[in-house]
């Protein structure tokens, strides 16, 4: 079904890396979500009506906050493919986060009321109708969301969709809740036991967990986080492939928007290098990264000393030091300058996020470390930090 409904309203499904392609898949799963979701709350609600089960209505109330969900989705993937403009120079991918962050303040606010309904009806009970049409709605309505989480999935890891990652994961929650609406309605038919108005709360909580997670999901990446691992890996061993580049370091990945992305990085290339063949290669490695991953590039250029046995012996030394400290710190741009009394050794250290020494400590430990080795030796220090 799933590859029906993609070959069917997505053209050119295979191109992932085009941004239209990408806003017909989230449409496609927007759409869907909403139709689906709008039925399963008219099914529920009725059924909850029927049998008066507050459970069934809070249940029902959670796939209409499902539905709301897609329609804030569709709205963000539409805002997000406009194209820059004077004011937005980055486009507008980020709309799709925001997105997000409404979709969590209703999700809350529907937790929030229906919580409170339940409590009320802890404090004063009323009795319930068990009804076969109920568990028969309930049933479907599990196999339906059991089919949503593997569409959606399906589509968030053709496309790279963090967020129809998210609500393929909120489906497979959503069969959690459903089924122990279920098992309520089993106790009262077969136990004669109203249990209706704690699976309430219980959903209701379920509901709310659901609204800050959306919300932590959206947020994150508007405050901005580390890129993926595996794209970092990619972009670093692609550089590095090109003849000339000896190393890189300082990648920086900035997020506007999935689709969106701008690309800052120091290569390193020999000082003996000519410099308009350095300045050629750094050009051709940009160029090459845009037409790849359609995104913004820029590369600092780093020319290092290679070829001096002495410098390079050195430079191997401090490494180990720096990493006897803490083995995540890593060194750059090392150089060295001879000098009459002393040898300046001038390089940068990256030092981890949470390291417990201050910058000022990790300078004074390693220049310490360095003079031992020889005396004319006199560190200078820049610290950066990973943000890769």
């Amino acid at each position: 079904m799933t590859k029906l409904l993609i070959r069917l309203f997505v053209k050119d499904s295979d191109n992932v890396k085009d941004p239209v392609v990408r806003v017909r898949y989230g449409y496609l799963g927007s759409v869907t979500g909403i139709v689906l979701n709008v039925l399963l709350f008219a099914g529920k609600f009725i059924a909850g009506l029927l049998s008066g089960a507050i459970s069934v209505t809070a249940d029902a109330f959670n796939n209409l906050s499902d539905a709301g969900s897609s329609i804030m989705s569709l709205v963000g993937f539409k805002m997000a493919a406009q194209p820059a403009d004077e004011e937005h120079p980055f486009g507008h991918g980020r709309m799709e986060y925001v997105s997000g962050l409404i979709i969590s303040f209703l999700i809350l606010l529907m937790g929030f009321e229906l919580a409170q309904e339940s409590v009320l009806k802890i404090i004063s009970p009323k009795d319930i109708k068990f009804s076969w049409l109920t568990l028969w709605i309930l049933a479907a309505s599990v196999l339906v969301k059991l089919w949503m989480g593997l569409f959606n999935f399906t589509l968030g890891k053709k496309i790279s969709s963090t967020s129809m990652k998210a609500t393929a994961a909120d489906s497979i929650s959503d069969c959690i809740s459903t089924s122990a609406v279920i098992v309520a309605m089993l106790v009262l038919y077969f136990a004669g036991v109203n249990i209706d108005s704690y699976i309430g709360l219980l959903v209701a909580l379920f509901i709310l967990y659901s609204g800050v997670k959306t919300f932590r999901e959206s947020l994150t990446p508007l405050l901005g986080t580390k890129p993926d691992k595996e794209f970092v890996r990619e972009i670093t061993a692609k550089v590095e492939s090109y003849e000339g580049i000896v190393g890189t370091h300082d990648l920086i990945v900035h997020d506007y928007g999935v689709g969106n992305l701008i690309i800052s990085m120091h290569a390193e290339v020999p000082m003996q290098m000519d410099f308009n063949s350095a300045h050629e290669l750094i050009d051709k490695v940009e160029d090459d990264l845009k037409k790849t991953y359609k995104c913004l590039v820029t590369i600092h250029m780093d020319p290092v000393a290679v070829n001096d046995e002495k410098t390079m012996a050195v430079k191997a030394q401090v490494a180990e030091i720096v990493r006897s400290i803490d083995e995540r710190m890593t060194i750059h741009d090392f150089r060295m300058t001879d000098g009459k009394d002393r040898d300046n050794l001038i390089f940068d250290i990256v030092v981890p996020f949470g390291l417990k020494m201050t910058d000022a400590q990790v300078r004074e430990n390693v220049s310490a470390k360095v003079s031992a080795l020889d005396k004319a030796y006199c560190c200078v220090i820049n610290i950066d930090k990973d943000y890769a």
